[in-house]
């Protein structure tokens, strides 16, 4: 059997995958995100690793005595720095941080082809611009780095021991020279650093150390191999079928991604479409990222006083999709594609004497779907033919949200087994990937269609109109600066 481990924002995932993929057991442990200051993100790191060893625990013994190898797959972008004993000198800043927008620019300047070189255009999430924001507001602290680590590869560091990272994570720092898949020394040194500095680079499939005895002897387990895995997206493409050229995925979690699979690398930083390479060797994506989907679920919940995402979509079924003049911008975080805006924020607009919780529900999934709507166009000007859409992430458990991103993003889209665990189901897959003779095709193939959403011709024009709004909305609050 084979392990994935998946370090979310809001929970490490652990999943046992069967070697016909047939998925045993998952477990899951949560975390929370601090948030100090406007603008900041962070996570203690060592939270990280008790929450994993919470979610491996709670597995039956006898199944973790039974596996054979595990893989990894976490949050991009995270800023994991270490000192000389290897412990963290401070909080990780995560991925929907935007203090560092200042050093965006100033990484620019510093290397002047550093989207030629990255293939993205610099944003305050990437890893980057956040050790400039070190360098210059906690010199103390960059004076004793010694390594910078993604999220999940500090989990394979108090694993294995060992400091290893692979393409499609070490893609989202903004060091990879991302067509020749290696670390770029020239963005290395326009951040005050070198290679000595990163860890060693491979592909998602390969084994990078084995499980450590102590960990080993506490879990139930052998010294299992402990193979790369990949960024969370990319790692859950692998889960569901997407690795072959135009295959494409739609992640709703707390972020939302539209994550199309290429043969070969087709940047377009102009629109914040972010050119990566993907979890498996020889392939890269373009992705287009929202820096809030289920999130603006949560938080609508929590506005009106209803206990749960679950109570957001029932109450939301009370009021007809599109028929209502609110409008949701989903910009809680600011927003990656198209703006690249770290200080756009979110808002409803339009209410009315008879706007009720229904209709505020209903316009938040119509929200998220706009935006969703927005990074699609974008992926489709940079070349990306989409017409379906593999389902991933906890959002993907709801069709009737489904229905609405259907008929909004004018795509079919296609949920699969396992496709609410899709980065712990891929992380697992890279593990057999890289331990068992079989090709990607062979291991890492779609798994069974239990539902399809298609566009609904009369919900497509009611919400195209709608859409209308929602883009002189939004055009309106970034013009005059309602941030």
């Amino acid at each position: 059997m084979f392990l994935g481990i998946d370090l979310g924002t809001s929970g490490v995932k652990a999943v046992v995958l069967s070697p016909t993929g047939e998925v045993l057991a998952q477990s899951t442990a949560p975390l929370s995100v601090d948030r100090p200051r406007p603008l900041w993100s962070e996570q203690n790191p060592e939270n990280w690793w008790t929450a994993t060893d919470r979610a491996v625990m709670q597995l039956r013994p006898e199944l973790r005595d039974q596996v054979r190898g595990m893989g990894l797959a976490g949050q991009m972008h995270g800023a994991v720095l270490l000192g000389a004993d290897d412990m963290p000198l401070r909080p990780a800043i995560l991925w929907n941080d935007g203090r560092s927008f200042a050093e965006c620019a100033e990484l620019e300047s510093a290397e002047p082809n550093a989207r030629g070189i990255t293939g993205n255009i610099a944003m305050p999430g990437f890893t980057a611009p956040k050790l400039l924001w070190v360098r210059r507001h906690e010199p103390d602290v960059f004076r004793r780095l010694r390594t910078v680590l993604l999220p999940k590869d500090y989990l394979r560091l108090k694993l294995t021991g060992e400091k290893v990272s692979e393409m499609s994570d070490a893609a989202g720092t903004l060091w990879l020279d991302v067509a020749r898949r290696g670390w770029s020394d020239r963005m290395l040194a326009a951040s005050g650093l070198d290679r000595w500095t990163m860890p060693d680079l491979v592909e998602g499939n390969a084994v990078t150390g084995r499980l450590q005895r102590e960990m080993a002897e506490r879990w139930g387990m052998n010294r299992v191999p402990v193979v790369a895995g990949g960024g969370d997206n990319a790692a859950a493409a692998a889960g569901v079928g997407v690795i072959g050229e135009g295959d494409a995925l739609l992640s709703l979690g707390t972020s939302g991604v539209t994550f199309v699979a290429t043969r070969d690398f087709r940047p377009n930083p102009a629109r914040a479409v972010h050119g990566f390479c993907h979890s498996l060797p020889g392939m890269w994506h373009q992705m287009a990222v929202h820096l809030s989907a289920a999130a603006c679920i949560d938080w609508a919940a929590r506005q009106l006083g209803l206990s749960g995402p679950a109570d957001v979509l029932r109450i939301a079924d009370g009021a007809a999709p599109g028929t209502g003049p609110e409008v949701f911008l989903p910009y809680l975080s600011g927003e990656r594609t198209p703006f690249n805006d770290p200080h756009v924020r979110a808002g409803w607009f339009g209410l009315d004497n008879d706007t009720d919780p229904a209709r505020l529900a209903a316009a938040v999934l119509e929200g998220v779907a706009f935006g969703l709507a927005d990074g699609l166009d974008a992926l489709r000007e940079a070349g990306s033919h989409v017409d379906e859409l593999v389902m991933v992430g906890g959002g993907a458990r709801s069709t009737a949200w489904g229905r609405i991103i259907a008929s909004v993003l004018q795509v079919r889209l296609i949920y699969v087994e396992g496709g609410d665990i899709g980065p712990a189901l891929g992380a697992a897959k890279l593990a057999q990937l890289g331990i068992d003779p079989g090709s990607p095709e062979e291991i890492c193939g779609r798994p069974r269609v239990i539902a399809v959403a298609e566009p609904d011709a009369d919900l497509q024009a009611i919400l195209a109109q709608k859409r209308g709004r929602y883009q002189a909305a939004s055009a309106a609050i970034r013009g005059v600066g309602l941030q």
